[in-house]
């Protein structure tokens, strides 16, 4: 599954991407004057293949949610168990991510890959999805792409969280697949059940200590550079947690050249799982809009597997955690908005949504100057003729 997946990515089209420029270059309004939403609507045309692009409505976010044996070593002061009763908060409808949804429309389905605490009598009656049948992620159920509708749990747990990174490998190779492949499944459930934009979405206590040495492994940058506060952490959890990433990566010697054992070596349940969601959106030629530094670790990850892979990705803010700005560097994505946020769960991503109908929508509806009857810039004076 994983290799059909990458070798369905393709680059985007060129000629697609001319039209959407030629097509920027008629409408009513002077020439770059949306400035990055130009853009944006071109490499969205060149993903799709075509121009206009399709409108990315409706929306579907993914949550996936695991916990990390590297909890063991202080780096957060939340406990462990929070994981799961978030998954609770997620599905009764009562997380930031739940109303941000609810204001734009999308759908929500929460995918536990890798939750330590079993989630009976924590999530609401008949919350859970069956569980899967076979290997680790295998027959996940089919989440909905609605509007509108209750947050769904879909049951895909690989094992029940990481292993201590500092210790021994976080996963096994075979686990680390699983997960990819559970994000795979996902993201071809929700574009089957309708939805035309994916976004990524976390939970898991401790999860920015793997991300700030995921990125680190990838790109080469320091840990001191690419770790961050996470929930707010005070000097001293916040030295040793820097010491932890540190150590991790030169226990296991990741190499970025193989994606999943770097996945498997520092890596969690919830960003290989993000990795294959964001490999199956960009083999669908479906664009993925990534929110904080979990999910940006996790796009570095299947940058590594597919190197075209980026060009689904659409940077949906920029994480107050530094990791983020490292690794959107490294991807080569401008983020949208900027707004210090730090919170995961997909709610960056949710707020920049509208951007992106936005600057699809212009190619879509905006006249051009012909059909509008308007004229145009007078060539010999220099003058916008809007």
């Amino acid at each position: 599954m994983l290799e059909n997946t990458i070798a369905a990515i393709g680059p985007l089209d060129e000629s697609a991407m001319r039209a959407a420029r030629e097509r920027q270059s008629r409408l009513t309004k002077p020439v770059g004057s949306l400035g990055a939403l130009e853009e944006l609507a071109v490499r969205l045309a060149g993903l799709a293949g075509g121009c206009p692009p399709p409108l990315p409505e409706p929306a579907a976010v993914a949550i996936f949610a695991g916990d990390h044996g590297v909890h063991a070593q202080q780096v957060t002061p939340w406990p462990q168990e929070v994981t799961a009763q978030m998954i609770g908060n997620f599905l009764a409808g009562g997380a930031v991510v739940n109303a941000f949804a609810r204001q734009a429309g999308a759908s929500v389905t929460v995918v536990d890959v890798g939750v330590a605490t079993p989630l009976a009598g924590r999530v609401p009656t008949g919350a859970t999805d069956p569980a899967p049948e076979g290997a680790a992620g295998a027959g996940v159920p089919r989440p909905r792409a609605e509007k509108a509708g209750p947050p769904r749990l879909v049951a895909a747990n690989v094992r029940p969280g990481t292993r201590d990174m500092t210790v021994t490998a976080a996963l096994t190779r075979d686990e680390a697949r699983s997960a990819v492949q559970t994000g795979v499944r996902v993201a071809d459930d929700l574009i089957d059940g309708g939805a035309r934009i994916l976004l990524t979405g976390d939970m898991g206590i401790g999860n920015t200590t793997p991300s700030a040495a995921l990125i680190a492994a990838f790109t080469g940058v320091d840990p001191a550079e690419t770790t961050g506060r996470g929930t707010g952490v005070d000097d001293a959890t916040y030295d040793r947690k820097v010491a932890v990433v540190r150590a991790a990566l030169g226990r296991h010697r990741p190499d970025p050249a193989d994606p999943l054992g770097v996945l498997a070596a520092v890596g969690g349940l919830e960003h290989a799982a993000l990795a294959g969601l964001i490999l199956a959106a960009a083999a669908r030629r479906t664009p993925v809009l990534l929110d904080g530094v979990i999910a940006v670790s996790a796009a570095l990850a299947a940058a590594a597997f597919a190197p075209a892979a980026v060009g689904a990705m659409v940077a949906g803010h920029c994480s107050a955690e530094p990791g983020a700005r490292v690794a959107l560097r490294h991807l080569g994505l401008d983020p949208l908005i900027d707004l210090g946020l730090r919170l995961g769960e997909g709610t960056g991503a949710l707020l920049a949504l509208p951007v992106v109908t936005g600057a699809v929508r212009v190619l879509h509806e905006v006249a051009t100057f012909d059909s509008a009857g308007v004229a145009e810039k007078d060539p010999g004076t220099g003058v916008d003729g809007t």
